[in-house]
């Protein structure tokens, strides 16, 4: 089972086009416009809302929402607009703007307590439509029902899963990731990667996320690279966040699985973004899980465009975890923990608070307990 936005709109600057397509959807009124400083600089939101107040419609800016935002952070943003008239949410940013458009698009109609949606289908009742557009090419965020929160008290990344959270309507515009410099553009489109390829190895795997998930693959390993070096490439840059946005669909259907389980808690504790925690565990994860996903990598490898054939079998698994490893080293991606303050007394810690997210361990190829995840985290402190 699939479900993802309500439309999708694709191409080299769809988001002209934005106030037309957003009142073929309803008579709105109020907008509230969540994004990044960053973004806001670059131009793009105040002609956004100078063609909404053209259209007769209000907006409003919201711009404090922080990277990777904690449940605090996402509550505070919503007492500032909970007295407000609000009938639409524009979630224009990376994955941390458009979780918390999506999270305070259902505060708007039911404010609970943020801490009382963590988990899965906590939300009972659709919130203010939503229209989200990606600015990088990483989280897939726009198409998934989930959002992903910290809580700094438990040093941990959680997620709020529901269908509710999907928006309205999704743009598509690399464009808009013309201007990402090659750290982000690496980090984001490695995450985009993870999540394809965890969700082709997870339990849940079918044949639904698997088509997205290869199609991910091929568009995101055919033209990374490129992006990273030649930033001005569009068409490198739309093949990206067309493979992120697939990403998303498969992950949708089939979940992630341990890379991401280990993660969070490196994210909660020491601040890694999450598309640098992905990349720096993918390879080593994958080396875990390999007796177990062989079978599978020959489609993957393919995908990669790696001459090995698609019939699997450990040469071509080794191949494939090659590959990404390189790919890490020439994107200058880090590959010691120790960079981020991460210590040997550290690990313990790490493995206790990895092993609790259950909700993805359990979608392993391979179980994996607390040694294990903790076996992980080493390979990562020379």
């Amino acid at each position: 089972m699939l479900e993802t936005a309500g439309s999708i709109v694709a191409g080299q600057h769809a988001i002209a086009d934005l106030v037309p397509r957003i009142k073929r959807y309803g008579d709105f009124k109020h907008v509230v416009i969540v994004t990044q400083p960053s973004i806001k600089a670059m131009g793009v939101i105040d002609r956004i809302v100078t063609e909404l107040s053209q259209a007769g419609i209000t907006s409003r800016c919201l711009t404090d929402v922080k990277p990777e935002p904690t449940v605090d952070n996402i509550q505070q943003a919503f007492s500032s607009i909970a007295s407000e008239p609000v009938d639409l949410f524009i979630g224009i940013g990376g994955g941390s703007v458009l979780d918390a458009a999506k999270v305070l698009s259902v505060l708007m109609t039911d404010p609970v307590d943020v801490m009382s949606l963590i988990g899965i289908d906590r939300i009972s009742k659709r919130g203010i439509p939503t229209v989200l557009i990606p600015t990088t090419s990483g989280t897939g965020s726009e198409v998934t029902p989930n959002a992903i929160v910290t809580i700094p008290e438990q040093e941990l990344k959680v997620g709020i899963i529901s269908r509710h959270l999907l928006p309205m309507m999704v743009i598509i515009d690399p464009v808009l990731t013309i201007s990402l410099p090659p750290k982000i553009t690496a980090a984001t489109g490695m995450d985009a990667f993870t999540h394809a390829l965890e969700s082709y190895i997870s339990k849940k795997a079918n044949p639904i996320s698997d088509m997205f998930a290869l199609e991910s693959i091929r568009l995101i390993s055919g033209n990374l690279l490129q992006a990273y070096h030649h930033g001005s490439d569009l068409q490198a840059r739309e093949s990206v966040l067309l493979g992120s946005m697939y990403g998303g669909m498969a992950l949708s259907s089939a979940g992630t699985a341990a890379v991401h389980a280990l993660a969070y808690p490196l994210g909660g504790k020491f601040n890694i973004t999450h598309g640098v925690a992905n990349s720096m565990l993918l390879p080593h994860v994958m080396n875990f899980n390999m007796d177990a996903i062989q079978d599978r990598l020959g489609h993957v490898a393919c995908a990669m465009g790696l001459q090995v054939g698609t019939e699997g079998g450990k040469g071509v698994s080794e191949a494939v975890n090659r590959r990404i490893f390189e790919w890490t080293l020439e994107m200058r991606i880090p590959q010691n923990l120790r960079a981020f303050g991460v210590k040997d007394d550290d690990v313990l810690a790490l493995a206790t608070a990895a092993s609790k997210v259950t909700r993805l361990l359990h979608n392993n190829p391979k179980p994996m307990n607390i040694d294990d995840i903790g076996a992980v985290y080493h390979k990562l402190l020379p």
